[in-house]
């Protein structure tokens, strides 16, 4: 088994703090999640999250205007260069402090950046590795309290600052004859952006009070506006005095204050979002009210606009919201959220097609595995989702909750079809479904007894009793001939879950049982317990058959309030999740720590651990603490010195009437980093664990090029490709097999007439099927050669029967990946057929109707398409129709 998995994906989180990035050609967003960037394809409809974390959450995110560099900055103002197209990190930089904003100018060749009251201009590095990549060009102060936000002029040459001293300033990038930094001022409250219009004859000024102030730029003593940029002269040659002037003030909603507010060059829109999840778009300079929609129940954090101006993104970091809206057609392109508190289970389909997780805040989301985006949410749970299942044919998804209630969802028509309930209330903690999909078991941490019901009729069949301790984790053994539970009483038991006659086995532990998991031939369960340790037993013979000691391996760091180091710390050194390989070789496990222990199950070595977040936003990510950032008031990392991070809603007292501020010493609390589920995809390529960041995804390296397979001397490309000209397709498939690069594969493999597949399928070497057979469902998704595939599957499959059927577990995860890929060429060529064939019925009706009309006139003649689309209402169409008409070919009736 291949162990080289690295991060690919992070689901689950569309967006944390920060601002929103629109690239260049405007079909992707870029969102801040925690401490990574993920961009939203809204073309493709694909996520990607790039494969870098900032030492802290990311505060600040900035595109050059080519697309090429990424600046990441976090909450401590450590800078991230990196190169955007090929996803690599360039230069580390810090800034020394906490970063308000930062803009690249338009011609990318400066980018500033608002640093408390003070703004840096720097320039912009190069495209290669330097020593010295950023180089500051001039420092601007003359705000008395932080800025707030930075926009440039089109030009490149000025740009604006606003802060909370209620006022803007426009400096200029260098010293320009006629130009002084100018204050405009005239606000009540904090300016919350400001902007030069396309052809910068005014100026647009917001603050938090929804005050929209326009102003102009005119000689003194003169009503005539100005450019900006012109200094005019008069006839003496002498600079002539200028002044900027508010020419009109308007006012937005006056019921909720301006969170975030972005101009767009491209429409001259202003978009202002407000506290209350309400945002307005408005025409400038007249200020005229285009539209306005309540998007979110909280406030509207961050806004961005594409180049083109036609599609608005909006952030909520307080429900973790990415909205997309398409202004003009008042339609959503994108509308995304991730769970509000944490994720606590994960499960894959039997397709490895979908993801579904479950989270504290008693939702329910199912996600596509390939795209990264979430299709369906179920909000039915009225408290935190336990356990969550698929059954058999990946149509149905149950989940357990803690209201008492095991729910089963059809994602064929997406709803709740069934609810099982207990005689009394409990609270259900762990879940499993048979192979079968016919009975639903779930167990309780109240009365410690497993409730078994009936998938089709909803019944309760049986209650399994004997535990004395709240049930942590069912599962039923592969075949569904029996049901395992884990218990904290120190024991695990097998059930007969269909003749309760027999005795029920019992595996007796030191310790309390936290999770088990059956091997996938259903021989061995493996189960962890609360000291750290990792114990296997044979099914048949009830016997344990060996151990793993994974205290060391699973401990994390230390947390800010610990009293010990981490090293002699007791918490989070304990498996809370395991799970089987795809070919039972090996064990993954999780737990309350930063990382996730793959072990080796016949050597029961520690194969590779991963470190799921390097996030030290994220408490227990560190192994040593500052011993300099301990005050007499607790951690310094939990205070809020600025009162940028703080939640304001927290901080208010409504106890008394009157009363605006509150508690004072409320403080910043950091989550804990911990993996609560950990599950590998049926195909074996991927596996996902659920852990404070989201819904982490570690795949296989599928850019690794050159891995040979029995390879000899005589074995080279250029000897592939000679055989391969020469008609002798067999050894030059097996050979480029043998060389095992992917470019020499696909070359081979394509240039074979199909005429001769089924041939090769029958002399094919069975050492070499698993490869090809992963090959060809890895380029069956990208390529054309549909049919081509097809009979290179049936050939192999129908010639190498016996073989798979001997090799059924080893190459369960390769057919697995075929049948995925299969299945989704199968759905995409189905929508197509379905929609040309409605189509092609409409266009026989209409015609059969334009005949009968004909026919029942005096001259009935031949019906052409013109006659067709006449009974069509829209002209246009009848418009289009007439180059088709051309050859003026019948109808027939």
């Amino acid at each position: 088994m291949k162990t080289d998995f690295k991060f690919s994906n992070l689901c689950g989180t569309v967006y944390r703090k920060g601002n929103l990035v629109f690239t260049p050609d405007g079909n992707s967003i870029i969102s801040p999640v925690g401490n990574r960037v993920t961009v939203f394809d809204l073309v493709n409809n694909k996520t990607e999250t790039l494969p870098f974390e900032n030492k802290r959450d990311i505060r600040r995110l900035a595109l050059s205007p080519n697309g090429n560099l990424l600046l990441s900055v976090d909450e401590l103002g450590q800078v991230l260069l990196v190169n955007y197209r090929k996803r690599t990190v360039l230069h580390y930089f810090n800034l020394k402090d906490k970063v308000r904003d930062i803009q690249f100018s338009p011609d990318g060749r400066y980018f500033a950046v608002g640093l408390g009251r003070t703004v840096e201009v720097w320039r912009s590095p190069g495209y290669t590795r330097e020593f010295a990549p950023f180089e500051l060009h001039r420092k601007y102060a003359g705000h008395y309290d932080d800025i707030t936000h930075i926009s440039w002029a089109p030009d490149s040459r000025f740009f604006l600052t606003s802060g909370k001293d209620m006022v803007a300033r426009i400096f200029s990038v260098d010293p320009i004859e006629g130009f002084k930094p100018t204050t405009l001022a005239g606000h009540r409250h904090a300016v919350v952006g400001a902007w030069f219009a396309k052809d910068m004859s005014a100026v647009y000024t917001v603050s938090a009070d929804g005050a929209i102030c326009v102003r102009r730029f005119r000689p003194y003593g003169v009503e005539e506006n100005l450019t900006f940029g012109e200094f005019p002269r008069d006839d003496e040659g002498n600079l002539v005095r200028t002044v900027w002037f508010t020419e009109s003030r308007h006012y937005a909603m006056q019921t909720a204050r301006v969170q975030s507010a972005a101009f767009s060059w491209a429409t001259g829109l202003m978009v202002l979002g407000f506290t209350n999840g309400v945002f307005g778009i408005w025409e400038m300079p007249e200020f005229n009210m285009i539209h306005s929609l309540s998007i979110s129940r909280k406030k509207i954090n961050t806004i961005a606009i594409n180049p083109s101006g036609e599609w608005l993104a909006f952030g909520s970091s307080k429900l973790g919201q990415l909205l997309v809206w398409e202004w003009q057609s008042e339609t959503y392109v994108l509308k995304q959220q991730g769970h509000f508190y944490d994720m606590s289970c994960v499960a894959y389909s039997g397709d490895g097609q979908y993801v579904a997780t479950g989270g504290d805040d008693a939702k329910l989301k199912v996600w596509n595995a390939l795209t990264g985006y979430c299709f369906i949410t179920f909000t039915e749970h009225t408290s935190a989702v336990t356990a969550v299942h698929f059954s058999k044919g990946s149509q149905v998804v149950l989940s357990a909750s803690l209201d008492g209630t095991v729910r089963a969802y059809d994602l064929v028509r997406y709803r709740n079809f069934r609810i099982f309930t207990s005689p009394t209330p409990v609270q259900f903690t762990s879940l499993a479904v048979d192979p079968s999909g016919e009975i639903v078991c779930a167990g309780c941490q109240d009365t410690f007894e497993i409730y078994m019901w009936s998938m089709q009729t909803g019944k309760l069949l049986d209650v399994l009793s004997g535990h004395e301790g709240p049930i942590s984790a069912l599962a039923f053994r592969p075949d569904g001939l029996s049901l395992a539970s884990s218990s904290w009483d120190k024991s695990v038991r097998l059930w007969d879950a269909f003749d309760r006659s027999k005795i029920v086995e019992r595996l007796d532990h030191n310790n309390e049982v936290l999770t088990l998991a059956y091997r996938p031939d259903g021989k061995e369960l493996c189960a962890s317990t609360l000291d750290g340790q990792i114990h296997f037993w044979d099914v048949l013979k009830a016997t344990a058959t060996g151990t793993i000691e994974g205290r060391r391996d699973i401990a994390g760091g230390r947390k800010a309030n610990d009293r010990q180091t981490a090293a002699n710390s007791s918490s989070g050194k304990c498996f809370n999740s395991l799970c089987y390989s795809a070919d039972g070789t090996a064990v993954l496990g999780g737990g309350n720590s930063k990382f996730v222990c793959l072990y080796d199950r016949r050597s029961s070595i520690l194969l590779r651990k991963f470190q799921v977040s390097k996030n030290q936003s994220l408490d227990g990510v560190q192994d040593k603490l500052n011993s300099r950032l301990m005050t007499e008031a607790g951690p310094a990392d939990l205070i809020d010195s600025d009162g940028i991070d703080s939640d304001t809603e927290k901080q208010v007292d409504r106890s008394l009437p009157g009363v605006k501020s509150g508690d004072k010493s409320n403080r910043v609390l950091k989550p804990e980093v911990r993996t609560r589920d950990v599950k590998f995809a049926p195909t074996g390529r991927q596996w996902a664990a659920a852990s404070t960041e989201g819904l982490l995804i570690y795949s296989l390296d599928e850019t690794l090029i050159f891995d040979p397979f029995e390879l000899d001397e005589d074995v080279t490309p250029d000897s592939i490709r000679a055989l391969a000209r020469t008609g002798d397709y067999l050894r030059a498939l097996v050979n480029a097999f043998r060389l095992n690069e992917q470019v020499v594969i696909r070359q081979v493999y394509e240039s074979i007439p199909p005429l001769d597949v089924a041939l090769l399928t029958k002399d094919f070497p069975e050492a070499y099927l698993e490869r090809l057979l992963k090959f060809i469902a890895s380029i069956m998704e990208s390529s054309q050669l549909l049919e081509y595939h097809l009979r290179w599957v049936s050939g192999l499959l129908s010639n190498h029967g016996t073989f798979v059927k001997t090799r059924s577990v080893a190459l369960q995860p390769v057919l697995r990946m075929l049948q995925r890929s299969i299945l989704r060429m199968h759905q995409d060529i189905g929508s197509v057929c379905d929609k040309n064939y409605y189509s092609l019925g409409y266009l026989l009706a209409q015609g059969k109707r334009a005949a009968e009309e004909a026919e029942a006139g005096e001259n009935a003649g031949d019906i052409t398409m013109n006659d067709v689309f006449a009974s069509f209402n829209d002209g246009d169409e009848q418009e289009d129709a007439m180059e088709l008409d051309a050859t003026e070919v019948p109808v027939s009736t």
